[in-house]
């Protein structure tokens, strides 16, 4: 090698070594340009795929997927219920329906789009006709008798009844009642002397998880009150060391073979029965009894049944292949909970270090030693049952995808029996559900929860069930209307959205609006008169979905939830603006479990997690008890040089070691904290590297379990930690990092035009514009740059929203000239308009407007109840001397009902959707002829509404209309079909058409003086 080739070596080594991260930086940032214009079909939304009770075909699958491909769908998850819509001719997991699935499995692989299976039928969970009573969830109930010495007659202890099934027993079919009136195992039978039946343990049949409710629909705990310094009736109480096992004294028809020898005794039967949960809502065939949750054989069984015979149909799945089977499913949890399965105490023992057995009688709330050890037994109670539902369902569920090269995503939310936290952090791919503000629940926690796991677990996907809904939707909303919530939910983490839904279109085209999934969903199918239009929204998402599972989320709070199940992660309501769709306000932050933190160390004062979040702080819950193996995980990371916010516990939750573990914990306090008590100031104290803030504010008036928001605030401000975030306009934002990045999303959470001031905490680099409507990259020059953040003025429409890069390869100077972006008026095409509409939705072939008006306000009734796409057609010039060179010239709608696709000479300029409702024309534009076409699509509503004044020839009593079975024409004069019948004729019509002004404009940049 020769002297001069040497030299460039090392200095190229030096040039590599004090510039560590700038060459990757530039590669980085030049990559998310690239796939931010044109984004890989990994990045596109999803939508959930139901299939209604057999009605299926392989013709309508292909023309679905086919759909899906070309609207800008990459992904689905594939569900088979019965919600609505007369049974079909393809009964649920028959050769014909598996024969269906593979093809449709097939098809998706050919276009490229992902499927994920939901792991049962309906969408509740997992389980079927073929699961037996014994396999099935269960109940440990009881019944009791009193006995005395001096009655000698024959004992017989009567059979419990199961408990009634959280969503009634008219789910239960016939059949299905028998079998779960039929099944009990006898689980033992208990004696003590008798005790008055006083004061019961409150709640018990929730504590003892016989019943959990709906978070997002029922009125529910979050969590469940610390158990333990509770004071009971100690009368009620009954004594432990009394207790007689009488389990062997027992024949098979209930008789017990013992008296007791002296005084007046009460008799326990505990028997182990079904929960009553069935598959729901799934088609007739599918209908079943929910498989154990705690058994691994029993899930087993149900999977070899269910996905294990389609994967045999459809064959090896290889990774990496574009499409197809990608992941199984957990749908939002349903079923309900249990606290039995066959090998329970077994389970109980290993895990708790005690016997239950003589704990049973708190199942049924009675009172064994004293109210706190009968609450912290149904603490160990429930803690055993999430680790069994956590290993023996949900880890083995995933063992089972993994076997087959599949993931699993995990709704962890709403009936869950479990931490919502623990169960999503299973998954490879934790999701949401938000539902569609204004038509139907609030479940926008479940957003909190998902992208707090995804963040806390290193998970780049966090996809939500988006949009849900219900009741009065009817085929209202549109990408429009769905602006501002979509940008809420990327703002809180989501980034993927999978609408529900997107019904099989199973009926012939020329039935429109078509099936629907009785009154649910958005309706997200190829049957919606925007759907040839709605691809230019899904290249909105797309490049917003794509940024947004760039590098990590930043997030400077760490909320710690209290111990046990089952637990919701409910934030400091004061951490949120705003109603049902909550923004962050300047600290981000999220939601931890115990399990999780578990995993936690210390960087740089930091606490991180071996997936990259990192937190400035530790906030933990006020709450009274901890376990002494969590409560010296906090002190470690204390140690390490944490700040940890809150207070120390008083006792442990459980009956495990007890008492000795509750003298444990207040030894561990005083050595971290150096006192059990809280001081009625706030406290400061150092810890080894770290330090402990508690006492005060931060433990008077918890905001759900926390401190309130202005608190911590002030706290991290003291540390020297400016809001991530700052503005003096109405706009939400999220925050994503890397090394040689940071990444903005911004988004105006009104309905008119704003101008404001934004703080952004980074300094990486002067800022660029990043419009995931347009595609279009632009640089700022407009910002001043000091040394903890960047302030930079923004313009946004109504709703909309920016992208805003710092990159460390970006270096220009702001500019000295204050400027600012105006839109002038060239000219206003006020001249007449012909209109076509389609006459084969009862619209003119040909009319022309004199002036913009609104359909639904038309003395022509054709036009008045039209709906679907109708095209304005205008002709102009515009002199070149009416233009400034250089700068871009739009063509302005002004108020658009609802989307509209523009074409100039000839030339498709895009879709409109959303604010500014403008194209860019200066590539088409002449000065003499332009012949201008503007097609604009409104809504179904409008022509459902006229088809109510026609005599109805759709469903009745759950039998398809003898005209469509027998393929003849109708004869009621409608031209709409759906198996839904949201409106009237009565009911108001809506707003549609080109509403205006039209007007050409030229965008000028000027200086202000």
């Amino acid at each position: 090698m020769n002297l001069r080739l040497l030299f460039l070596l090392r200095v190229s080594l030096v040039l590599l070594l004090l510039c560590p991260f700038s060459s990757n930086a530039q590669v980085q940032v030049k990559s998310l340009k690239v796939n931010f214009m044109n984004p890989p079909d990994v990045y596109k939304p999803g939508v959930y795929w139901y299939f209604m009770d057999g009605n299926m075909s392989a013709e309508s699958i292909t023309k679905d997927l086919e759909s899906m491909k070309k609207a800008g769908i990459g992904n689905l998850i594939f569900l088979e219920v019965n919600v609505g819509v007369p049974r079909g001719k393809v009964d649920f997991l028959s050769d014909v329906w598996k024969s269906l699935f593979v093809h449709a499995e097939k098809e998706a692989r050919r276009l490229g789009i992902e499927i994920t299976l939901g792991i049962g039928p309906g969408w509740t969970g997992s389980g079927g006709p073929w699961v037996k009573p014994e396999q099935s969830m269960k109940h440990l109930v009881s019944s009791q008798v009193i006995i005395s010495a001096a009655d000698r007659k024959k004992i017989v202890l009567p059979l419990p009844l199961p408990k009634k099934p959280f969503f009634g027993e008219n789910n239960l079919t016939d059949a299905f009642k028998v079998d779960w009136m039929r099944y009990y195992e006898d689980v033992a039978v208990l004696a003590f002397p008798y005790v008055e039946q006083g004061s019961r343990i409150a709640d018990y049949e929730e504590k003892a998880l016989f019943y959990r409710a709906p978070y997002s629909s029922g009125v529910v705990k979050p969590l469940m009150p610390s158990p333990s310094g509770l004071i009971g009736d100690e009368k009620a109480a009954i004594q432990k060391d009394k207790i007689i096992d009488l389990t062997d004294k027992m024949q098979p028809d209930g008789t017990l073979n013992w008296f007791p020898a002296t005084g007046k005794w009460i008799v326990m039967r505990f028997v182990s029965r079904n929960n009553g949960a069935i598959t729901r809502p799934a088609s007739f065939p599918g209908l079943g009894f929910e498989a154990d949750k705690f058994d691994t054989i029993a899930i087993n069984a149900h999977l070899d049944v269910y996905v294990g015979s389609l994967l045999k149909k459809i064959g090896k799945i290889e990774k990496g292949r574009a499409g197809g089977l990608k992941r199984l499913h957990m749908d939002s949890w349903e079923m309900g909970a249990q606290n039995w399965t066959a090998n329970f105490r077994k389970e109980f023992l290993k895990r708790r270090g005690y016997d239950p057995l003589k704990y049973y009688p708190a199942y049924a709330g009675s009172i064994v030693g004293s109210l706190e050890e009968s609450e912290r037994f149904l603490w160990d109670l429930r803690q055993t049952s999430q680790e069994l539902v956590l290993e023996n369902h949900a880890e083995h569920v995933k063992k089972y995808a993994r076997r087959h090269n599949l993931e699993l995503s995990i709704e962890p939310y709403d009936m869950n029996p479990t931490s919502d936290l623990d169960l999503g952090s299973v998954a490879d791919v934790p999701m949401a559900e938000f539902w569609s503000k204004g038509f139907g629940f609030n479940s926008t926690y479940s957003v909190i929860e998902a992208t707090s796991i995804g963040h806390v677990m290193g998970k780049s996907l966090i996809p939500a069930e988006a949009f849900t809904a219900q009741g009065g939707e009817g085929w209202q909303q549109h990408p429009g209307s769905m602006k501002n919530q979509g940008d809420w939910a990327f703002a809180a983490g989501i980034n993927r959205f999978v609408y529900h839904t997107f019904q099989n279109q199973f009926l012939p085209d020329s039935l429109k609006p078509g099936a629907t999934m009785g009154p649910y969903g958005v309706h997200w199918d190829r049957s919606q008169t925007w759907w040839p239009m709605v691809g230019a929204y899904h290249d909105y998402v797309t490049r917003s979905q794509y940024l947004l599972q760039q590098g990590r989320t930043v997030a400077d709070i760490l909320y710690l939830t209290p111990e046990g199940s089952p637990l919701v992660f409910v934030p400091p309501a004061s951490a949120m603006v705003g109603d049902t769709i909550g923004d962050r306000k300047g600290y981000n932050f999220d939601g931890c479990s115990p399990a999780q933190l578990m995993k936690a160390s210390v960087k740089h004062n930091q606490v991180v997690f071996p997936g990259g979040a990192s937190y400035r702080i530790l906030v933990l819950p006020v709450y009274e008890s901890m376990t002494p193996a969590l409560l010296t995980k906090i002190g470690e990371l204390a140690s390490q040089g944490a700040t940890v916010v809150g207070s120390p516990p008083l006792r442990s939750p459980s009956l495990v070691n007890f008492p000795h573990g509750d003298t444990e914990v207040q030894s561990l306090c005083l050595k971290i904290w150096g006192t059990v008590s809280k001081p009625t100031q706030e406290m400061y104290r150092n810890y080894g590297k770290g330090k402990l803030i508690w006492g005060g504010a931060l433990s008077e008036h918890p905001d759900n379990l926390y401190p309130r928001y202005d608190v911590t605030a002030k706290i991290l401000n003291s540390l020297s930690l400016i809001e991530d975030f700052q503005s003096d306009g109405p706009v939400r934002y999220t925050h994503r990092t890397d090394e040689g990045w940071d990444l903005y999303f911004v988004s105006n959470t009104t309905d008119k035009p704003i101008s404001l001031t934004a703080h952004f905490r980074s300094v990486k680099g002067s800022p660029e514009l990043w419009n995931a409507v347009t595609g279009k990259i632009s640089k700022v020059d407009q910002f001043v740059a000091g040394q903890e953040k960047t302030v930079m003025p923004l313009q946004l429409d109504a709703y909309e929203s920016i992208f805003v890069l710092f990159s460390a390869e970006h270096k220009w100077a702001a500019s000295a000239k204050k400027k600012e972006n105006t839109r002038d008026q060239l000219m206003r095409l006020n001249g007449s308009w012909d209109v076509n509409f389609d006459p084969k939705w009862g619209g003119p072939a040909h009319t022309v407007f004199d002036t913009l008006s609104d359909w639904s306000k038309n003395k022509n009734e054709v036009i008045r109840y039209y709906s679907g796409i109708a095209s304005y057609h205008q002709k102009f010039d515009l002199a070149a001397s009416k233009l400034e060179k250089g700068s871009p010239v739009y063509l302005d709608l002004g108020n658009v009902k609802n989307m509209a696709r523009v074409k100039l000479n000839g030339k498709d300029l895009g879709v409109v959707w959303t604010a500014p409702y403008s194209v860019d024309i200066s590539g088409a534009l002449k000065q003499k002829n332009n012949q201008l076409t503007i097609e604009v699509v409104n809504l179904w509503p409008n022509r459902l509404i006229g088809d109510e004044l026609k005599p109805y020839d759709g469903v009745v009593n759950d039998q398809w209309p003898e005209w469509l079975l027998k393929n003849q024409p109708r004869t009621s004069g409608r031209y709409t079909f759906t198996t839904s019948q949201p409106y009237k004729a009565n009911t108001p019509l809506f707003e549609s058409g080109l509403l205006g002004p039209v007007t050409i404009v030229q965008e000028i940049i000027r200086e202000i003086k």
